[in-house]
């Protein structure tokens, strides 16, 4: 059992339609899943663009408010609770932290690094000036960056710096969940493997979990344990990484795995043939994982630890 468990999360926004808007219909961001995160563990949400992946991870720290469904914080219900000016929930605000996609709109751009850091830490931890000092410096050192960055601001930094910046924010208070909203999407290869490295290195030492969300199934291979793949606000399929990248079953979890690109040279035309063979295949059976209601069929195990959303022909769209 995981420390967070999501259950059945649904997250619909109204469509207002004629004179007096009434609401019509809704759409559904995030229709009815269910996961768990584990101390210590990342859990990798895939799907492109509008699968509702990043809805989930707002939902989660209190951003997006739940239409249902429910969120536990170590067997509490926390659901649409988070960043509620409480005591009661001071808790899990601090332990549920969150870093964006875009790392220059998600600092502030008029506030030093020195207070862009400090702000978690001293809302959350009972510390002197001195001793808040002290664990920014201890965080840059953490990012990688040195004591001279306290007193710039955010556009004095490339995107992957400002991308340490937003880490060491989000580990200021030693969370124990952080959501991470595709945090390299923007930067090159070499500072994403920076990137993906040091955060790697910070959860070992910290136990952080991660929800890494992605639209990259090589980057989520590369951090997670167990993954989620989403499409129309839906998972088609969730399982362990092994699972998921040696054995998938659902055609749009192929399709996403065929978009890796080949690294041998030699099984560059190959994967070429099989990744237009997919396609086609998937064009094909499109129709085929949705139901009477046009939404993806609901998931059913294959195993233990294997689900995946099957069609009435039992093959996942295939």
């Amino acid at each position: 059992m995981g420390f967070i468990e999501i259950k059945n999360l649904a997250v619909h926004y109204p469509i207002q339609t004629g004179f007096f808007n009434r609401v019509t219909d809704y759409v559904r961001a995030v229709d009815g899943v269910s996961f768990e995160i584990e101390n210590g563990k990342t859990y990798g949400l895939v799907g492109e663009s509008g699968s509702g992946k990043t809805t989930i991870g707002k939902s989660i720290v209190g951003l997006e408010k739940i239409t249902s469904g429910s969120i536990f914080y170590n067997g509490k219900d926390v659901t649409n609770k988070a960043r509620q000016n409480s005591a009661k929930y001071a808790d899990y605000n601090r332990n549920v932290q969150m870093i964006f996609q875009d790392s220059m709109s998600s600092l502030n751009p008029k506030k030093r690094i020195i207070d862009v850091i400090r702000e978690p830490i001293h809302n959350f931890l009972n510390l002197t000036p001195q001793e808040e000092k002290k664990r920014i410096l201890e965080l840059l050192n953490i990012v990688g960056l040195t004591e001279d960055a306290l007193y710039k601001y955010p556009h004095e930094f490339s995107g992957g710096q400002r991308q340490r910046i937003g880490v060491a924010r989000a580990v200021a208070c030693n969370p124990k969940l952080i959501i991470a909203d595709e945090p390299t999407s923007a930067l090159d290869l070499s500072v994403q493997a920076q990137v993906l490295n040091f955060m790697k290195n910070i959860q070992q030492e910290y136990e952080i979990s991660y929800l890494f969300i992605s639209h990259d199934l090589g980057v989520v291979k590369h951090m997670s344990d167990d993954i989620a793949i989403m499409h129309k606000g839906r998972f088609v399929e969730k399982g362990k990484k092994q699972e998921i990248y040696t054995n998938p079953q659902h055609i749009y979890t192929k399709r996403l795995l065929s978009a890796i690109p080949e690294i041998d040279p030699k099984g560059r035309e190959q994967h070429k043939r099989n990744r237009k063979r997919i396609e086609q295949e998937y064009k094909n059976s499109e129709e085929h994982y949705y139901d009477e209601k046009k939404r993806v069929y609901d998931l059913e195990p294959l195993t233990e630890t294997h689900l995946v959303a099957l069609g009435p022909n039992g093959k996942g769209g295939d």
